[in-house]
């Protein structure tokens, strides 16, 4: 409740950017409809108009099958090379987990945040990077909230004759 509140508070005075289902792989996503989708190498990358934040998005398959999703993310963090500065949280109904980042061009003049989330349910594990000008923090960290929030994984196909 606090917490929508919050939301509710920073997102005052910026319009509320329009959310549209994307499905990449097998999650399906809201992304802001008025951002420019691209593919590269099996990444899935969405930019701003304003050119100020893109989001990254890549979906994977789990190799072993009937792993547990707290052993897969933790495999997962792991591979990302520390499990340090990671809030755990669940999303799509499995565990998930968040990591902010910041960092300044060598000059000092620009500011950079970056907002990760990644997750597994025990077959699909999945990447969420927000690069974003860190003078816009504020909405599009809000909005990568929503998004990463709107994760969802796709169901397995009914079996015929069952």
């Amino acid at each position: 409740m606090l917490g929508s509140l919050l939301v509710m508070v920073l997102a005052a005075g910026e319009p509320a950017a329009e959310l549209t289902k994307y499905e990449v792989k097998t999650i399906a996503l809201q992304v802001p409809s008025d951002w420019k989708q691209s593919e590269a190498d099996g990444t899935q990358r969405f930019d701003a108009p304003s050119g100020d934040a893109y989001l990254l998005v890549d979906v994977g398959a789990v190799q072993t099958a009937g792993m547990k999703p707290k052993v897969c993310l933790d495999k997962v963090l792991a591979a990302m090379g520390s499990a340090q500065g990671w809030k755990p949280l669940k999303v799509g109904k499995a565990p998930a987990a968040r990591r902010v980042d910041s960092d300044t061009t060598p000059d000092g003049a620009e500011s950079v945040e970056t907002v990760t989330y990644v997750g597994c349910d025990g077959k699909t594990t999945w990447s969420l990077v927000f690069h974003m000008n860190a003078k816009k923090r504020d909405r599009f960290e809000t909005l990568a909230d929503k998004v990463a929030g709107s994760v969802a994984y796709a169901k397995a196909p009914a079996r015929k004759g069952k």
